[in-house]
Order: structure tokens, then sequence, then C-alpha cells
């Protein structure tokens, strides 16, 4: 039997294409829904049959020495490409051998990092797409980048970003956090992975959110100035301040009747070394103000003159805020 090969065609290119995106996890319910979807559809289960066998194959011959040597030396010749270079050529633009896909599996194992950005806590990173799109990414936060023929796809494994999209009808604009996909297009949408769910906040233009919940799957539509937090609970779409709910992006931190418990956590966001709130009376008296994204000791100062606290440095860095004495 010869070496299978992989065509030109449009269910080719989205076998490859599946084939990336079903490697990445998690991968929700939905998103395996969708799969299951299209490989109904005529072709398509025989052109994902041919994609699974070319890479059962490559890993057979991993251990080649011939086939290292080439691997090694293709790498170290090859440039930087985008993603979108490499699932259109390398895999199902042309007719491809085995040895061939070898080498197009160690181009992919290396090219992931030219499309993973991240930053560290307190940093932040404006990243430009190669379709024009932009990603601010705000404190702690990481994405994967995987742009296909049929979509563009970002994963949010942690943090916040802000998403600028540039409009492209062919190729739908979609974020992954968890369990919450959300669809755009052409639009300014920021989102947060948070400890019980994600939160979504539409800036511009419309956003489709979709939660794959355990029972059935959850759908919103927001408007421009919306947001929705999922959680098991469920959630509904309300109004918020967008401008505010963004202002980590131009460096600033916006709190409108705020309870301080809350700030403080939004604040630590930024901090190695943490503030400590130890003063449960005022956890929830409201924060009104603007801070610089980063700056603790003005907030703190800020906290403690407003608020009758008294600021105490911790042997790890930290500052402890406590009531102050016979306050």
């Amino acid at each position: 039997m010869g070496d299978p090969q992989v065509g030109n065609s449009a269910a080719d290119r989205e076998a490859a294409e599946w084939h990336v995106r079903l490697g990445e996890r998690p991968v929700s319910a939905a998103t395996l829904e969708q799969f299951r979807l299209w490989r109904r559809e005529a072709g398509n289960a025989e052109a994902y049959a041919k994609v699974e066998a070319l890479w059962r194959s490559a890993g057979s011959l991993a251990g080649d020495r011939d086939i290292q040597a080439a691997t090694r030396a293709a790498l170290r010749s090859s440039r930087p490409r985008p993603r979108r270079a490499w699932v259109r050529r390398a895999l199902p633009a042309v007719a491809l051998t085995v040895p061939a896909v070898v080498a197009a599996l160690a181009l992919a194992l290396w090219l992931p990092s030219r499309n993973t950005y991240a930053t560290e806590v307190g940093g932040q990173r404006l990243v430009r797409l190669d379709d024009g799109s932009r990603i601010q990414l705000d404190t702690d936060t990481r994405v994967k980048v995987r742009f296909g023929e049929a979509e563009r796809r970002i994963l949010l494994e942690r943090g916040q970003a802000l998403f600028m999209v540039a409009r492209d009808a062919s190729r739908p604009f979609r974020v992954a956090a968890g369990d919450v996909e959300i669809t755009a297009l052409g639009t300014v949408f920021d989102v947060r992975r948070e400890t019980a769910g994600v939160r979504v906040t539409l800036v511009e233009g419309a956003v489709a959110v979709v939660e794959d919940a355990p029972m059935e799957p959850r759908r919103w539509r927001l408007t421009p100035g919306q947001q929705v937090r999922t959680s098991l609970t469920g959630s509904t779409p309300v109004d918020v301040d967008a401008k505010a709910a963004t202002s980590w992006s131009t460096g600033r931190l916006v709190f409108q009747s705020t309870p301080l418990a809350e700030a403080v956590a939004e604040v630590n966001r930024y901090l190695p070394e943490k503030i400590i709130l130890a003063a449960p009376a005022a956890e929830n008296v409201p924060v009104n103000g603007v801070f610089a994204a980063g700056d603790r000791d003005a907030f703190v100062s800020a906290a403690s003159d407003l608020f009758g606290l008294s600021a105490r440095p911790q042997a790890d860095g930290g500052v402890r805020l406590a009531p102050s004495p016979g306050g």
C-alpha cells in the first residue's frame, strides 16, 4: 500500500484544521458536536481518516535516523511562518508523503511557540495578528492563536484579553475560554477567565456567547455595553460601563462603587506582592476612584485614609490592611 496522501479539496483543508483543533485541550462538548456534524457531510469522514493515517504513519517513522536528521536540518533552515501558512501548505495544499509529514510534524511542534502569547503578573502586551486583528493581553494572561482556512480561533488559557477583530466574513473569529465560546465578526470585546466562570464584555459590534453547560448549552447575544458572567447557576446579560470595564487596557483601574474586597482583589492581579485585607467590617464599603494598574502604594494610601485602616508591611513583601488601633 502506498503512503497516505492529503489533497487540496475543501474537505481536506477542513480535516487538517479539525485535527489541529481537536488536539488542543480542553475540547468542549459543543466543539465535539460541531465536529460530529461536520464529519457527517459527504467526503469529510474520509478526509479526516486520511489526516489521521498521516499522523499515525509519521509517528511510526519518527525513530528513523535518516528522517530525524532531515527533520533537524529542516528546523535549522526554516524561518518562522504564520500558522495559517503551515496549515495551508504543509498539510492540505499539496499531496504529502509520510517523510514530508514527519517534517511537518516537527515544524508543527516548533511553530506553536510562535503563536502562543503570554504576560507575567503586572505585565501587559499588544499582539498584532496576521489578519489585522489585535489582542491586548492583561496581567498574567496566556493565549494561543490558531488561524485556519475556515476560522480564526483563539484559546484563552488564563487571564483577560481585549479583542479588536478585523472583519473577514469567510473566517469567523472565535475565542474559547474553558467551556465558553465567543463568536464575533468585526467587533471589540473583552474576555476574562474567573474562578467561577467567564466574563464577556462587548464594546462594539455583536458577539454570540455559548456556554457548554451540563444539561444543555446556554446562549447569549450581546449588544454594545452589555456584559455576561457565566457560571453553574446561569447568568443574564447586564448593562455596564464598557469603557470602565476595559480601562485596564489603558493601564488604569476604574472603580465605581466597587466593594473594597473586590477592589483589593483587582489591584492584586497586577502585584507580585499582594495586599491582604484583614478588616471584615470594611470589605463591602464602596470604592470610587481611578488608579494606575500596579500602583500598590497609591491604592493602599487611599484605602488607609478613607476607611480608617493601617498598612503594615509583611515579611513576604506584601502589605496588610487592618483597622487602625482605636479606629
